[in-house]
């Protein structure tokens, strides 16, 4: 899956680490959000976005762009105890909280699984990445909110809009 000098698929040079990596992320993940009250259906959520990405649509190269499809589903569509979020993406996040990169961590998002009301009191507050929420992530890495789906099967009726 690696593709040099992809954004996107850059990450998998190193196939083993990028796999630990994940696991911790989504170890840290599912224990953050069954504390917030989550209840997840699945072992591993399916990622998503909110909203639309500024930074993926610009960052985007052609393999990822023609491998890549975009679906849209209601928030409404979602509940409380389905969908966790963070920000960024949720490994950038996850590394932030850990190690607290003095130019980029943000104790107030950074390290952080976010309920489906709390992103929304955020966003209703600052808007989305990119506009207006003023950030410091590098400009390589994601700036957008990541949702974490644990219930596949919602997202089931979706997938005919691929």
């Amino acid at each position: 899956m690696y593709i040099e000098g992809s954004v996107v698929w850059e990450r998998f040079k190193n196939p083993r680490q990028y796999l630990e990596e994940r696991k911790l992320t989504e170890r840290w993940l599912r224990a953050a959000f069954v504390a917030k009250g989550g209840k997840p259906r699945a072992l591993y959520p399916i990622y998503t976005v909110l909203g639309q990405s500024k930074w993926l649509l610009r960052e985007a190269d052609a393999t990822t762009m023609a491998t890549t499809a975009e679906i849209k589903i209601p928030l409404s569509t979602l509940k409380e105890c389905d969908v966790s979020f963070t920000y960024p993406d949720s490994m950038i996040s996850h590394w932030f909280g850990k190690d607290k990169p003095e130019e980029f961590y943000q104790p107030d998002c950074h390290g952080i699984v976010f309920t489906l009301s709390e992103i929304l009191s955020i966003v209703e507050a600052k808007g989305l990445p990119e506009e207006g929420w003023e950030t410091n992530t590098p400009s390589h890495l994601a700036h957008y909110i990541e949702a974490q789906v644990w219930n596949h099967e919602l997202l089931s009726k979706y997938r005919n809009q691929l």
